[in-house]
């Protein structure tokens, strides 16, 4: 256990039990000597320490930022700086990572060394919006770590902080998942590129992120932790190789595939037959991703892929939890033009929100406060009944008019009469 010149006997009690703590990576890189952050790091721990004791926090805010940028570092000031010298300023540079978080060895390497010169050694890969968390730079460094970071060589941008478009994310997606259904890294590159300005240049009356999944087990948790979530989907038939099916089911026994895989649909969309086969009510299936995650070569995503938008995931803020709202059912994501219409929507998005949100409050709060039909019709969008699939028991949209407004989409389809009968 590596020691500091401060008695720490709070922080060692979390040091203790079977899993790795965050107080002996604190600690290592105190007793790190020779290091320039060491006596940072030092102080930090005593800090750390004293906040446990007095169950305060000592950290304020201020104004640090690098030449040309209104955002991407987050200061930290110490309160408590008479006390602990050394970690007087401990800021933090929010840096965008690659698209689908792939990086070489060597770049690592690169990023831990500019690290260790310019601040604490301690990196976190990756914050919730995505970004590499470069924690702990005095403000005379800040400038100097993101000249490196951003040099020819490794090229790496500040992400997004404050009030302000934030840093996306995308999960590794088609690199190495079949389950993928778009081009996640096309969008998440092009959504980030096009709106850079709002996210070096804060002016939004609060965050905003994007996310991209590659499928609904939604592995970069964009449906409840972003404002505008692109989750990969299908629109025909689940592909089912009845070959595999049965191999898995030899190989796993009719009662495990029935109680663990058929009984968990949650809508009843598969059955066995005698024969081992498997039929699948498609209609029925809300894309839960089970059924493909416990049998991944029986069962796969089908043919005509693309993906659904889901608007206003965030945690609590002004209002509890929310998860996001479809938008937009399906969208077809090939050509160069279908990308183009997503990043319209977003820009679309973005500009009713920096227009209509009040300070500090997040677009889904926004949608609650006007209502979703009004905020349809502010960003060009016809309600559709596919956005739910049964509104009547949707927990978090809300369905006021929906009836009559579903009756006005199927006479527009030509598919009723217009009544609300025809539209139930």
């Amino acid at each position: 256990m590596a020691k500091t010149p401060h008695d720490t006997p709070l922080l060692d009690e979390l040091e203790k039990g079977p899993w790795p703590s965050f107080v002996s990576g604190l600690k290592r890189l105190a007793a790190d000597d020779g290091k320039p952050y060491a006596n940072m790091m030092r102080d930090l721990v005593g800090q750390l320490e004293h906040s446990y004791e007095t169950r305060m926090g000592y950290w304020k805010g201020g104004t640090v930022s690098v030449f040309g940028y209104g955002g991407g570092v987050i200061p930290r000031f110490s309160e408590a700086a008479e006390k602990f010298p050394a970690s007087r300023e401990f800021h933090t540079l929010r840096v965008q990572p690659p698209a689908g978080m792939h990086y070489t060895t060597d770049l690592l390497r690169k990023m831990c060394d500019v690290w260790e010169r310019h601040g604490s050694g301690l990196i976190a890969l990756h914050g919730q919006s995505g970004d590499i968390m470069f924690q702990g730079c005095s403000t005379e460094n800040v400038q100097k770590a993101f000249d490196e970071l951003n040099a020819e060589g490794m090229g790496f941008d500040l992400g997004g902080a404050g009030p302000a478009l934030r840093t996306s994310i995308s999960c590794v997606g088609h690199a190495r998942c079949e389950h993928s259904c778009y081009d996640e890294v096309k969008a998440h590159r092009g959504i980030i590129n096009s709106f850079l300005d709002e996210m070096h240049r804060p002016a939004l009356p609060y965050k905003f992120k994007f996310k991209f999944s590659g499928c609904p087990n939604d592995c970069s948790n964009a449906i409840h932790r972003s404002d505008f979530a692109v989750i990969g989907t299908w629109r025909d038939d689940m592909q089912v190789d009845q070959d595999e099916v049965k191999a898995y089911v030899a190989k796993n026994g009719r009662k495990q595939v029935i109680d663990q895989i058929i009984a968990m649909c949650p809508t009843r969309a598969l059955s066995l037959n005698d024969d081992d086969t498997m039929d699948v009510d498609n209609k029925s299936c809300v894309r839960c991703m089970h059924c493909i995650n416990a049998m991944t070569k029986a069962l796969s995503p089908g043919h005509d892929r693309g993906v659904s938008i889901l608007i206003g995931g965030k945690r609590s803020l002004k209002i509890g939890d929310m998860m996001g709202t479809v938008i937009i059912p399906f969208l077809k994501l090939e050509t160069e033009e279908d990308y183009e219409r997503l990043r319209e929507l977003g820009e679309t998005v973005i500009e009713f929100f920096a227009e209509n949100a009040l300070e500090h409050e997040r677009v889904g709060e926004t949608i609650d406060r006007i209502g979703l039909a009004n905020f349809l019709t502010a960003i060009g969008v016809e309600v559709d009944p596919n956005m739910v699939s049964h509104p009547r028991t949707s927990s978090y949209v809300r369905t006021d008019d929906w009836d009559e407004e579903a009756a006005k989409w199927h006479a527009r389809k030509g598919g009723a009469k217009g009544s609300v009968e025809a539209a139930e």
